[in-house]
């Protein structure tokens, strides 16, 4: 069995940062075969093609992203505390990118979900992921007596996701701090 000529992982994360930068339609061959760091033959025998290497960076973002938010859960005592916490890691991430990025997840979504069936169930199951954190942290607040439960948690935890890629849109044009600790102050008071 022959072995392979490169580390996966690094070649994913190079994968994942050059098409997080400039899409999927703007990055071209050869700015992968530059930027990877392999022969034209490499790439194919591993990848197949462009659209199978950027599914597969999609997926490593997806995976990092989901243990990176599971990390914050367990950080917040309260309910409340872990809903803002949550908030404000995703506006802390989008503000820090020096690139304004934005979200690779949302860019794709903007980009390529309305056409390509496999991103749009990747986003729509990356949607629900993040949503199902917000609703768990929000049923255990309701049970615990800490947010009321005269909103439905399911509701809220929709609203909470709609604020999180709202943060994450906003910051490609306005990375300002000050403007996510407003948003994230008015989200929370939702909760009361």
């Amino acid at each position: 069995m022959r072995t392979k000529e490169f580390n996966e992982d690094e070649a994913l994360e190079k994968a994942m940062q050059l098409f997080w930068l400039k899409g999927y339609n703007g990055t071209s061959m050869q700015d992968l075969l530059d930027g990877l760091g392999l022969s034209r033959s490499t790439l194919y025998r591993a990848y197949i093609d462009k659209h199978s290497l950027f599914l597969k960076a999609l997926g490593h973002y997806q995976q990092f992203s989901s243990s990176e938010i599971k990390k914050v859960i367990n950080e917040g005592d309260t309910a409340k505390e872990t809903v803002k916490k949550l908030l404000e890691f995703i506006a802390e991430v989008v503000v820090q990118d020096q690139q304004h990025k934005g979200c690779f997840m949302l860019n794709s979504e903007i980009e390529l979900s309305l056409h390509d069936k496999v991103v749009h169930d990747m986003v729509v199951n990356s949607d629900q992921d993040i949503e199902d954190v917000f609703y768990h942290v929000l049923t255990k607040g309701q049970k615990r007596g800490e947010i009321s439960k005269a909103e439905d948690a399911r509701a809220m935890a929709k609203f909470f996701l709609n604020t999180a890629k709202g943060i994450r849109a906003t910051a490609k044009s306005n990375p300002d701090k000050k403007v996510f600790k407003d948003i994230i102050a008015l989200a929370i008071k939702a909760l009361n």
